[in-house]
C-alpha cells in the first residue's frame, strides 16, 4: 500500500466522522436557550450590534486575542453587558491573564449564568449574561486568582463605564 492511499483514507475516515458528528452532534450554537427579562428579535439584535458583536453575543463566536482595548483597560469603574447594559464585572476584579482577554476573577451578584459548552471537543463553562442571554466567554480552571477561575471574555460583549 502506498503512502496517497493511507491519506485518501484517513481523509475518507475524517469526513465520514465528522458527518456522523455533525448529524448527531449538538444543533449550532446560538445565544443561551430560555426566556430573559431582555427579549429581542434576531433583527433587533443585529440592528443594535456590529457584525462582530452579533458573531460573538448571539453566535458564540470568539473575538482575536489582543483585540479589544477593553483587555488593557485598568481605570476604576464596571464592566456592563453591550447587550442590555446590566453590571457584570467590577473593575476591582480585573487582573493582567496575559491571554488576550479581558479577564476578571469574579463577576457582580446575580449578573452572570454559567453553562457547560461542549464545543470543541471539550468540556468548557460558558458565561452569558444572566439579563439578556448574551454570551461573554468562558470561565477556566487554570488562574492564578483569588478564585482560581478566570473569567475571560471578549471585550465586544462589553461596555465599560468608568467610575
Amino acid at each position: 500500500m502506498h503512502r496517497r492511499h493511507f491519506l485518501y483514507l484517513g481523509t475518507a475516515s475524517g469526513l465520514a466522522s465528522m458527518s456522523v458528528i455533525g448529524a448527531f452532534g449538538a444543533p449550532p450554537s446560538s445565544a443561551a436557550a430560555g426566556t430573559f427579562a431582555v427579549m429581542r428579535s434576531k433583527a433587533e439584535w443585529k440592528e443594535m450590534l456590529s457584525t462582530l458583536q452579533y458573531k460573538v453575543m448571539r453566535e458564540k463566536g470568539t473575538e482575536c486575542a489582543g483585540s479589544s482595548p477593553l483587555d488593557k483597560n485598568y481605570a476604576a469603574g464596571t464592566y456592563h453587558c453591550r447587550g442590555c447594559d446590566l453590571a457584570l464585572y467590577p473593575s476591582k476584579t480585573k487582573y493582567e491573564s496575559r491571554t488576550g482577554w479581558p479577564s476578571f476573577y469574579r463577576s457582580s451578584p446575580n449578573a452572570i449564568c454559567t453553562k457547560a459548552d461542549h464545543k470543541l471537543f471539550a468540556v468548557r463553562t460558558e458565561v452569558h449574561c444572566r439579563r439578556c442571554g448574551s454570551h461573554l466567554g468562558h470561565v477556566f480552571g487554570d488562574g492564578p486568582t483569588l478564585t482560581g477561575k478566570p473569567h475571560c471574555l471578549n471585550g465586544v460583549s462589553l461596555e465599560f463605564k468608568a467610575a
